[in-house]
């Protein structure tokens, strides 16, 4: 028995006109569409004259139950392809699941590339495109979004992320604190009529935003700069002077901030090892 290939398959982030022919045809010659949302795809599907098709959700709550059911009809002969909302996926979108069940079953995975939010935003962004970092949806919690961004607070990548417009000013002032007054670029509805963008340093796109809150709608592409040049002393050698600094009666939030200006050194951990060196003193 001869098996069938998974076609993982991006579609237009809003713009109809970026499914590129050969999207169009897989989606047409395909015997079924495992989609994120049946009724976007539905939609899609009749937009290229693909319907009616047979649909199957896939999504973050039941990819990993929907795979081998998926795998199953493929390894039988049929062709399947996997779509996403918009743009490509598994880019921050479901589709992990079913490919290594595939790839697990050597199945043949076909990638159709096409759209994808994080590289439309950090190519328009004007910041460098030579090495980046995508992190997706950083945590959702105040503390474990400042942990993850400290993780990458020296990374010399450009950093791209995806945000909900509700936690994006937070997100935005949690950079800040984390990184400090770096370039960014927040890009709102790619492709679409009303495509905008909001590029400077961060405090001050975070204050723009937060003085027109109409404009904080859908979900936003940042792209931030990563951390510039060679380091200047490395972070053994910060802490010690946040220590003594503190040791010496200087306040520990009057430490991070100086040698935060200084060393490219995560602000917590300069606080911390201030506030730890003048309880001890």
């Amino acid at each position: 028995m001869t098996r069938g290939k998974l076609w993982v398959v991006a579609t237009p982030l809003g713009h109809p006109d970026d499914l590129s022919p050969r999207a169009a045809a897989v989606l047409t010659a395909v015997a079924g569409v495992a989609a994120e949302d049946t009724r976007r795809a539905e939609l899609l599907l009749r937009r290229i004259g693909a319907w009616p098709k047979r649909l199957v959700s896939c999504h973050d709550h039941n990819e990993r139950r929907r795979a081998e059911g998926l795998v199953a009809r493929v390894v039988e002969g049929a062709d399947w392809a996997l779509i996403s909302d918009a743009g490509t996926p598994m880019v921050a979108d479901p589709g992990y699941s079913v490919v290594r069940a595939a790839l697990d079953a050597n199945v043949e995975v076909v990638v159709v590339p096409g759209p994808c939010a994080a590289i439309a935003a950090l190519v328009g962004s004007g910041l460098p495109t030579d090495a980046f970092r995508f992190a997706g949806f950083l945590p959702r919690e105040g503390g474990p979004r400042r942990a993850a961004l400290d993780d990458v607070a020296r990374d010399r990548a450009t950093l791209v992320v995806y945000e909900a417009p509700h936690r994006l000013l937070a997100t935005l002032d949690a950079m800040t604190e984390a990184f400090g007054p770096r370039p960014v670029a927040v890009a709102f509805e790619l492709t679409k009529t009303f495509e905008r963008w909001h590029r400077g340093r961060l405090d001050e796109v975070a204050d723009q935003l937060r003085a027109e809150p109409e404009s904080v709608r859908g979900e936003a592409t940042v792209v931030v700069g990563g951390a510039e040049g060679p380091h200047r002393g490395d972070e053994a050698r910060a802490l010690e002077l946040a220590a003594a600094l503190a040791r010496a009666g200087v306040a520990p939030g009057v430490v991070r901030d100086v040698l935060a200006e200084a060393y490219e050194v995560p602000k917590r951990a300069l606080y911390q090892a201030a506030l730890t060196a003048r309880g001890s003193g």
